[in-house]
């Protein structure tokens, strides 16, 4: 593990039972998640370097699955339930999806996958009785790649990226032998995106660490990083020297429908020359499903390559489409994950670091054990309730676990192990970093502190500005190439950047001469050249990336998507969140009724905005010609892609509808470019009123908005999509 990964461990949400926390404590404990996870999908989507082992990422998932069903409207949508992938890397030209590249939500148990078969039947209005088959098939533990076949002939690949654009990567895919340059037969569509998952075999992954220990060359830690690696190469003709293998099973943008199945799908492409797995077979029911589950478990280790879990497909397409998405998945597709390996260790010490919003996280020191395979030496704490409740001690002995990758999770401790003289672990009051109190508020509400304890030096903390700093540059948020940690720490302590606006007038400042960068350590004319063209290169960025980059407490990628969905122009958005800032009602209630919004993410926005250092940042940063002439400028958002005739009317729904669930009938209008408001307001264009609509129906009328019944949503959106 690296300096860089040991920096960066996991924020800590709670652990109690989500049905005893208050509105407040939930709130909080999914912010906390919220910027956790974001971490550990750029580390093992964009880095390939995980920080978390796979056991412990699906931990943080659950549990915000968890709170978000027991709290929905706390949601503010920047979540784990919205996150994909990671940027693409710098070294590749970059290949935008037609159709973006989703990940798969996940199920630990029987009951998570019976939880997925009601949820459909919910979401589709369908009798609890109601039988529907699906396709289970292994979940690779590889690297997921899209092929883009035009009128059969592979024209280029990309990697799955931030799920909205991946590295082009066409060179080193057709190194790959059993991959076809040309689809086989005949009936193909003219356009075809084939997604599936590269790997190696074990026996593959044995071969090439014995090549790498005659060379002297270090071991690859596992069969995915080998194989991604091998695929992230920029010189095609490493790639060649690696057996990369690939199994097909999805698709993307596709001029014409190939079947009626996912099944007879699959098939086609076997048809055409390409590689699909001989294990994948058809439900009828959960009891089928699990025993797939469970006979392929017990097969797992003579597979011949490695798989975490079993993916299950609703089988039917027409269901797929009606079924649609929601945040980064598919409604219609689940993983279900096998359980994680466990071994036993000692915990050495315990450091404490400090995350771009003040929180102080500990980690421990473990001593190296392997599990898995994989040596791994630092575990999350998580915070200093969690310590208590666990009891953990320097120089406890303790059960870690992790399902393929690095950092463990810390099970338990080991009680018969620990020395007569081991004392409590005391975590500091005040921040390491700057020396300033370190508290947990107590909210009268709450009747409790907060879980995490955080810096109060605010800006003043070097940590909490280096931190932010790393994040307004990082691959999801302005995705500047060249300032990565290091270098933003040595920037930062040579006092040459401070705030965003400081990394613009690096290029003006290198130019005129009153900084030559050249003479840093590490860097050279050539750096420094690529790096003021990486900074002019991202002189103009969409609104939803801007509002990510600010790293507003609450306010993620997803978040950030439907604030700029909404506002569309940065003009727009901050307008109407300084006047909510102010106090104007309406303009917070027009910023609280976002659906997919909470009232959190809301406050956190309100909160930004009525801090005068933040203004006076984003003033040095967007470009003004009178004020600002080396900053940035924010592009309005890009319309919906499915323009029609609802395309940018607010909606609401209200009632019980009878054809589609309601959750189905928002689906519907988001896929046809509509925005979709959990309540009423002067900006509402549209009311869908079902049978015993209430108080936002009353509201509606007195504001004078249109009404519709069911029945009329239904002749639209019908109408629509002939």
């Amino acid at each position: 593990m690296n300096s860089e990964q040991a920096r960066k461990p996991d924020l800590s949400p709670d652990t109690g039972a989500v049905d005893t926390l208050t509105r407040a404590e939930a709130e909080a404990e999914l912010a906390a998640l919220a910027e956790t996870i974001a971490r550990h999908d750029l580390a093992y989507h964009g880095d390939d370097a995980p920080l978390i082992d796979d056991a412990a990422y699906d931990r943080l998932r659950r549990r915000y699955a968890a709170l978000a069903t027991a709290f929905p409207e706390l949601v503010p949508d920047d979540t784990p339930l919205g996150k994909i992938g990671a940027p693409p890397a710098s070294g590749f030209a970059k290949i935008r999806h037609a159709v973006p590249m989703l990940s798969l939500d996940n199920a630990f148990g029987d009951e998570d996958v019976a939880e997925f078969l009601d949820r459909v039947r919910r979401f589709l209005s369908l009798p609890a009785e109601a039988a529907i088959i699906c396709v289970a098939e292994p979940k690779i533990d590889g690297l997921s790649c899209a092929l883009r076949y035009e009128r059969g002939t592979l024209i280029h690949a990309a990697t799955r990226g931030d799920g909205q654009e991946g590295e082009d990567v066409t060179a080193n895919i057709r190194t790959i032998a059993e991959i076809p340059q040309r689809l086989r037969g005949s009936g193909f569509p003219d356009i075809v995106e084939i997604r599936g998952e590269i790997y190696l075999t074990h026996a593959d992954f044995a071969a090439l660490n014995a090549r790498q220990t005659e060379i002297g060359a270090a071991l690859f830690a596992n069969p995915r990083n080998a194989a991604a690696g091998g695929l992230r190469q920029l010189d095609p003709s490493i790639t060649a020297t690696r057996p990369l293998r690939f199994f097909a099973y999805g698709w993307g943008e596709i001029s014409e429908a190939i079947a009626e199945s996912q099944w007879q799908a699959v098939n086609r492409f076997a048809e055409w020359g390409l590689p699909v797995n001989p294990d994948r077979i058809l439900c009828a029911d959960l009891p089928a499903m699990l025993a797939m589950y469970r006979d392929l478990g017990a097969r797992r280790a003579g597979l011949g390559y490695d798989i975490d879990g079993i993916v299950y497909k609703i089988d039917p397409l027409a269901l797929q489409v009606r079924l649609g998405f929601v945040g980064r998945a598919p409604r219609w597709a689940i993983a279900h994950k096998f359980p994680p390996e466990q071994a036993q260790t000692m915990i050495e010490g315990v450091d404490i670091q400090i995350g771009r919003t003040g929180a102080l996280t500990p980690v421990a020191r473990l001593r190296p054990v392997t599990v898995g395979g994989v040596v791994v030496s630092n575990a999350t704490l998580h915070n200093e309730e969690e310590i208590a409740r666990k009891d953990i001690r320097i120089g406890d002995r303790v059960i870690v676990q992790r399902a393929g990758d690095v950092i463990p999770q810390i099970v338990a401790v080991i009680p018969a192990g620990r020395a007569p003289d081991a004392q409590p672990f005391a975590f500091p009051e005040t921040c390491p970093a700057c020396g300033s109190a370190a508290l947990r508020p107590f909210n009268p509400r709450l009747g409790r502190t907060d879980s995490v304890r955080r810096c109060t030096g605010g800006l003043a903390c070097p940590a909490q500005a280096v931190e932010r700093l790393k994040h307004f540059v990082s691959r999801r948020a302005m995705d500047i190439d060249g300032l990565g940690d290091r270098q933003i720490e040595a920037l930062y302590a040579g006092g040459l950047i401070r705030t965003p606006g400081d990394i613009y007038t690096l290029p003006v400042r290198q130019r005129t001469g009153s900084i030559d960068l050249a003479t840093r350590e590490g860097m050279g004319e050539k750096s420094v050249e690529n790096l003021m063209a990486a900074i002019e290169a991202r002189r103009e960025i969409p609104l939803s990336r801007f509002i990510h980059a600010l790293g507003i407490r609450q306010i993620g990628e997803q978040s950030a998507r439907l604030f700029a969905r909404h506002y569309t122009s940065w003009v727009s958005f901050a307008t109407a969140t300084r006047a909510a800032a102010r106090g104007d009602a309406h303009a917070r209630a027009e910023l609280t009724a976002i659906d997919g919004l909470g009232e959190s993410a809301a406050a956190s926005l309100m909160e930004f905005f009525a801090e005068p250092h933040n203004e006076q940042a984003l003033a040095a940063l967007i470009h003004d010609p009178d004020h600002c002439a080396h900053g940035i400028r924010v592009l309005d958002e890009a319309p919906p892609a499915s323009a029609s005739a609802i395309s940018g009317l607010t909606l609401v729904f209200t009632g019980n509808l009878e054809a589609m669930s309601r959750d189905e009938a928002k689906a519907r209008a988001q896929m046809l470019g509509a925005k979709v408001a959990g309540s009423v307001s002067q900006k509402t264009d549209l009311l869908i009123a079902g049978p015993k609509a209430g108080s936002k129906l009353r509201e509606a009328e007195a504001l004078g908005i249109r009404i519709i019944d069911e029945a009329q949503w239904l002749a639209m959106v019908g109408e629509i999509l002939q």
